[in-house]
């Protein structure tokens, strides 16, 4: 099956790209010569998914699927969530994003710790966080959701090369290792666009 993946991020194709096997074969808007940012300006993660979607099936007619991402912290009272991707600033610097986070975080640990010193009774500082997905495919105008969600929490430091995003500072629950230095396939079986995308993938083949 021949579907459009509203992205123009590399690292998310290849990964639904491995996610996905045989059977389906991935375009690029760029492929399509739509070169343009996708406008994602939505409050909540299905809104924004919703809204790539319906741009490339408005410029192509063609089936289409997009996803959106976003990280909570639990320290950070759910942040970044709907604004991962633009963390630190429109231009999408996953550097950047990591640096704000890991500044934040330690903001937030500081201000518990003298808060306990203080006398004053506070939940301890919990580095505590989730990735979730959600997934809008539309199949001859229909739209379909799947949601997906990984638990785990964040590291005090960039650990490992590999996958993008926030990677190499994401502890999976029950790993002692980052995402970044887990490989692509066992990233893939328990990440939350895994979950999302291999839903997506069982609905299709039905």
């Amino acid at each position: 099956m021949k579907i459009v993946f509203a992205t123009g991020n590399p690292g998310k194709v290849r990964e639904a790209a491995e996610i996905l096997g045989e059977g389906f074969e991935l375009v690029t808007p760029a492929e399509l010569g739509i070169t343009e940012e996708i406008p994602e300006t939505g409050n909540t993660l299905r809104a924004n998914s919703m809204q790539k979607a319906d741009y490339i099936y408005k410029k192509t007619g063609l089936n289409c699927f997009a996803d959106d991402s976003g990280l909570e912290v639990d320290i950070l009272g759910g942040a970044p969530g709907v604004e991962t991707a633009r963390y630190a600033g429109p231009e999408h610097n996953a550097d950047a994003n990591i640096d704000k986070l890991l500044s934040e975080m330690a903001r937030r640990e500081k201000e518990a710790a003298m808060a306990r010193t203080n006398g004053i009774t506070t939940a301890r500082a919990t580095r505590s966080a989730r990735f979730r997905t959600s997934v809008t495919l539309i199949i001859n105008g229909q739209h379909h959701f799947f949601d997906g969600v990984m638990e785990g929490s964040i590291a005090p430091a960039r650990a490992g090369k590999g996958g993008f995003g926030y990677d190499p500072v994401f502890i999976p629950q029950g790993y002692d290792k980052t995402n970044a230095q887990l490989g692509e396939k066992e990233k893939n079986a328990i990440s939350h666009r895994g979950k999302a995308l291999r839903a997506m993938a069982e609905f299709l083949k039905k």
